[in-house]
């Protein structure tokens, strides 16, 4: 209940507050509506980002209590004000050359048209955020792991895991191939947008590299432990600095946030066009996903369920394709989440079956 306590607290004043603004605007009905468009809003946020928060806990075990804390503080400034409110916003404001103030009572005035001018740029956020969740996928899948879930397909994968960018090669391939669905007027846009999520994976792992150089010599032996003293393994393609926590891993684990907040911000408009709303349901979910994070690790709950990091991976995998798919066809926020879960609760499946087998040897 500690884990989840400052979230039930924020929850009620988020929803206290959506009350307001619906009153404010509507009357007793605003109110009500305002209420459930949030709590709806909140529950498609948790429910599309769950397998980032394994993802992230499965980084964040490694990291010692200082990084932990600045990424349970300003990590959740950029995560809920940042990436909700604040980057949607520069995306109007860049795209349709407006001021930032302008965008702001545009927005607010005229949520339709703010809107409009968001989702007339779906298909470069997609491609952006689409290629940084594949390249994340994919260092996972062709990296050499200890504990393999789909014992066949991963071991042949695995060969793989020493040709040298094995996984920009193929993610190239697929921004290259997702091009052909595309319209022909947006090509360059999209391929630029692609490339760019490709850029800042490598960047971020580059600065990663740049960092565990320096760090010295000293740290070549260390072995890394979560709060349970178990060494932890099962971590293919992230760098030792990451894992140790830093600048690096900070910026990896808010960019990969940033990734999916893409999703659930574009998908929000689908069901109200009110900003304030979707902020205030966002940051609800945000703020779970951040304390699910740090439950998973405090409980070793990775370690229990063997299987589970694999899942969440094969879930950013799938709503990375859907992400590039949705540059052309529209696929309903219910389906990603949907498929999320399956991956999930297969991985939970499949980790207890591994326990019993355990057991009985």
């Amino acid at each position: 209940m500690r884990h989840f306590l400052f979230d039930i607290i924020f929850t009620i004043a988020c929803l206290i507050a959506a009350a307001w603004w619906g009153y404010s605007h509507s009357g007793i009905a605003g109110l009500f509506s305002a209420l459930a468009i949030t709590a709806i809003l909140a529950v498609m946020e948790i429910s599309l980002s769950f397998d980032n928060a394994v993802v992230n806990a499965s980084i964040l075990k490694g990291w010692n209590d200082f990084w932990k804390k600045i990424f349970l503080t300003l990590g959740i400034l950029v995560a809920v004000f940042g990436m909700r409110l604040i980057f949607p916003i520069v995306i109007v404001a860049v795209t349709a050359k407006l001021g930032f103030v302008e965008v702001i009572q545009l927005a607010l005035n005229n949520p339709a048209q703010y809107a409009e001018h968001l989702n007339a740029h779906h298909a470069e956020i997609s491609a952006f955020g689409g290629m940084f969740l594949l390249l994340v996928f994919l260092t996972f899948i062709f990296g050499d792991k200890e504990v393999h879930w789909f014992d066949w397909f991963e071991r042949k994968l695995t060969r793989f895991s020493k040709v040298d960018a094995m996984s920009t090669f193929v993610a190239i391939v697929v921004l290259m191939i997702s091009l052909s669905w595309v319209d022909e007027a947006k090509e360059s846009a999209i391929l630029i947008a692609g490339i760019w999520g490709i850029l800042v994976y490598l960047g971020v792992n580059v600065l990663s590299s740049l960092l565990e150089g320096s760090s010295g010599a000293e740290d070549d032996d260390e072995v890394l432990t979560d709060a349970q003293g178990n060494v932890i393994t099962n971590t293919a393609g992230v760098s030792t600095t990451i894992l140790k926590g830093g600048i690096a891993g900070f910026i990896y684990l808010e960019v990969l946030d940033a990734s999916f907040s893409f999703d659930g911000v574009i998908g929000a408009f689908a069901i109200t066009n009110d900003v304030i709303i979707i902020m205030l349901g966002l940051a609800i979910g945000a703020m779970f996903v951040r304390s699910m994070t740090l439950f998973l690790v405090d409980k070793g709950t990775l370690n229990e369920f063997v299987y589970l990091e694999h899942g969440a991976h094969y879930a950013i995998g799938a709503l990375a394709i859907i992400m590039l798919l949705s540059m052309k066809f529209h696929v309903p926020e219910l389906v990603t989440g949907l498929i999320g879960v399956a991956f999930i609760g297969l991985s939970l499946f499949n980790s207890i079956q591994y326990r019993k087998r355990q057991a009985q040897q």
